[in-house]
């Protein structure tokens, strides 16, 4: 029976032997291996930590001890751990188990994690919160994956090292996020953590002082104070140390002996301390590790090679269309500059860093900063473009009010995986950048129907000169076939598309609900029932112009976004049409208030009725309420 399926609570490990947990790291990678080629999901950072996760389970006493991981990508080994590999073919599938952490699934999953650089100050929260009810346990706060190039990570870490509470920080150091680490953390710490001559001095420096005769052992602090100065040339720990964090490290994260060794010796101090691992992401991938291309893969690929089963028959995605039009246009205008926060391949922006390396910045997982300093180049004419997720731009929403609209600065913020994003679950939903941009006064806010479009919208943000300039599109196939984007016009600002006429009934259509919605209105029209489908693909400023001539013929206007109908474009609409015309009803159809849960995008569509069925019913329904009003 292999160990893996004997372990059903963390308490197991403690009673194996040390070779029979390097035999269970082996049997996690081979789980982890063959069942995300089956389900997908984020493998390469999970198979990095397999060591550590096993090492800290067994020093520690969970769930009691209190471990927060940073990011959930790490968190697969942890579950698998934890009970749940039972279920872990349900990965990242409706109903199924969360690709995150997630506190209501288990109660080994401290604090919930999706987003990057939380640890820290989740962590010390619960230290904090520990001492003032007199609870006793520990608190490991697990930062990696990129998290050091985030400023909440700095935040934490100065707030926690200067308080002396009891508290533990697990520095993952593997220099990948989703890319290779960037910055001068980065390279401080890569510069020494596979220098051994540090530790091998410490180690001997130890022995010469326990060793000395009684007569010489004053001499014992001068030799401490020499080694003290020896260590800020020689390893990355001075940082942490002057920031009031003791430091243990750099050790090898794949040590088995040496990290159940060094816990051991960390859990019973006290105070602020800081355990720095070293660990290769993707470790033991057949494929090839610390590749940026195996942080995640879809369902369905060959263990062996990482390469899809079935190859897509789909349309290149909208990033795909969006990176290589962005580079295309850089060509064209040499002002053109591309930022990014840790993603050049999940927004499309490294097609850009290839084609254009001094015009392209990833700044690490810094959304806020990326912001600022977008604001900053375009002080001096440069026209950034800012390609962050939009549910990651909500990190930086201070930043793009004070930074850039306030002081009418020209941004771009291209907005990928806007709206529902699938199996990522909730954590990764861009379901409120609609509302978010459309509170920002002086923002333009725009969504295409489709690839092209979104490469003319693009195209017309070049010439925008006064406040930011947003640009949301799916985590999807792009539905056309897109042409360079030399040969695409720009849209003309402001402006909205009628591209079915009708009768009474208006469908205002935001992004890619045009086109669900005109496949609503086939549907529709075979019932009889004949309505108008626009694309309003401009949502701020709004077209006032077809506005108006849709309020001269139609009685209702049914609002399609896909995005949280709270303080979204309907709702927008709704307080414009009621001081334009009153008599005229309008409705919002998006995303509810709530949170939606992991499924395929397609059945997520279905569930919110987004999709061309939910939306005809949707005007059944309306129809047929005006009807029986009418008739009352």
């Amino acid at each position: 029976m292999a160990i893996l399926e004997r372990i059903t609570s963390t308490s197991d490990l403690k009673a194996l032997t040390r070779d029979e947990l390097r035999t269970l790291a082996d049997e996690v990678r081979t789980f982890l291996i063959d069942s995300c080629a089956r389900t997908g999901g984020h493998i390469g950072a999970g198979l990095g930590v397999v060591e550590l996760t096993i090492a800290l389970h067994t020093a520690f006493n969970t769930p009691t001890d209190q471990i927060v991981w940073d990011v959930g990508h790490q968190g697969y080994p942890h579950k698998l751990l934890t009970g749940r590999a039972r279920g872990f073919d349900t990965l990242r599938t409706e109903n199924g188990m969360s690709g995150f952490l997630k506190r209501s699934e288990s109660p080994y999953d401290a604090f919930g994690a999706g987003h990057a650089a939380t640890a820290i100050s989740a962590g010390f929260g619960m230290a904090v919160g520990r001492d003032i009810s007199g609870e006793s346990f520990k608190v490991v706060s697990v930062v990696g994956d990129g998290a050091l190039t985030s400023g909440l990570s700095y935040e934490g870490l100065n707030n926690a090292g200067a308080s002396g509470r009891d508290f533990i920080v697990v520095l993952n150091d593997n220099e990948m996020s989703i890319a290779p680490n960037v910055g001068a953390m980065a390279k401080y710490l890569n510069s020494v953590q596979r220098n051994p001559i540090y530790n091998r001095l410490r180690s001997a420096i130890g022995t010469v002082v326990d060793s000395m005769p009684g007569p010489l052992q004053g001499m014992s602090t001068l030799v401490r104070k020499w080694e003290e100065s020896m260590k800020s040339f020689l390893t990355p720990g001075v940082l942490f140390e002057e920031l009031g964090f003791r430091y243990f490290g750099p050790i090898d994260g794949h040590d088995i002996d040496l990290l159940l060794e060094t816990f051991a010796a960390v859990r019973p101090m006290e105070g602020p301390r800081l355990v720095h691992v070293v660990t290769k992401k993707g470790k033991g991938f057949p494929a090839g590790e610390n590749v940026e291309k195996w942080h995640a893969l879809p369902a369905g690929h060959d263990p062996a090679t990482g390469k899809q089963v079935k190859a897509s028959s789909a349309n290149p995605s909208y990033t795909a269309v969006f990176g290589k039009g962005l580079a295309e246009l850089a060509a064209i205008d040499p002002k053109l500059v591309a930022i990014t926060a840790a993603m050049p391949s999940g927004t499309g922006t490294g097609v850009m860093a290839k084609a254009f390396p001094k015009r392209f910045f990833d700044v690490g997982i810094a959304e806020g900063h990326a912001v600022t300093f977008a604001a900053g180049l375009a002080t001096r004419g440069i026209k950034p473009v800012c390609a962050i997720y939009s549910t990651f731009l909500q990190r930086a929403y201070d930043n793009v009010i004070h930074d850039v609209a306030l002081q009418h600065l020209p941004v771009v913020f291209a907005m990928d995986r806007a709206g529902l994003v699938g199996e990522d679950g909730p954590t990764h939903m861009g379901l409120y950048d609609i509302a978010y941009m459309l509170s920002i006064p002086g923002a333009t806010v725009t969504a295409p129907k489709n690839g092209a479009e979104m490469l003319g919208l693009l195209r017309t943000s070049m010439a925008h000169k006064d406040g930011p300039f947003s640009l949301r599109y799916p985590r999807d196939a792009s539905p056309d076939i897109v042409p360079p984007i030399a040969e695409i016009t720009p849209v003309p600002f402001g402006t909205w598309e009628v591209l079915r006429h009708g009768s009474e009934f208006a469908v205002l259509a935001v992004g890619p609900m045009v086109n669900n919605a005109l496949a609503a209105a086939e549907v529709l029209a075979a019932e009889g029932l004949s309505i108008t489908v626009v694309n309003c693909r401009f949502l701020k400023p709004h077209d006032e112009v077809t506005l108006n001539a849709l309020l001269a013929d139609h009685r209702h206007l049914l609002v399609v976004e896909e995005g949280t109908v709270v303080n979204g474009f309907g709702a927008y609409m709704t307080s414009v049409v009621a001081r334009l015309d009153p008599t005229v009803r309008v409705i919002a159809h998006g995303v509810a208030d709530r949170f939606i849960e992991q499924a395929s995008r397609a059945r997520q569509l279905q569930l919110t009725g987004l999709d061309a069925a939910g939306i005809a019913e949707r005007v059944r329904v309306l129809h047929g309420s005006a009807a029986e009003a009418v008739a009352g």
